[in-house]
């Protein structure tokens, strides 16, 4: 796994999950819930919707997307490559 994380907006982190089936649940302030169903049981993530997400919080989000979406499949955009 690459180790420098990208400057990532909340938008373009909406924007990657709604490609992998994930849809707007709840918006409330400047965070929204995202949630996709598979199988019996729901998927959510929490995003905040600000326009530079701070590299911590940004790694979290990056560790719990892992839970629900293969590394394979585009997740790696949230690194720079070499």
């Amino acid at each position: 796994m690459p180790n420098k994380l990208k400057d990532l907006s909340g938008k373009e982190i909406i924007k990657f999950l709604e490609q992998n089936n994930f849809s707007v649940y709840k918006t409330r302030g400047s965070h929204c819930k995202m949630r996709r169903m598979v199988s019996d049981h729901n998927q959510t993530l929490m995003i905040p919707i600000h326009s530079s997400i701070a590299k911590g919080t940004l790694h979290d989000i990056y560790n719990q997307i892992l839970e629900y979406i293969p590394e394979s499949s585009g997740v790696k955009n949230f690194f720079f490559t070499d």
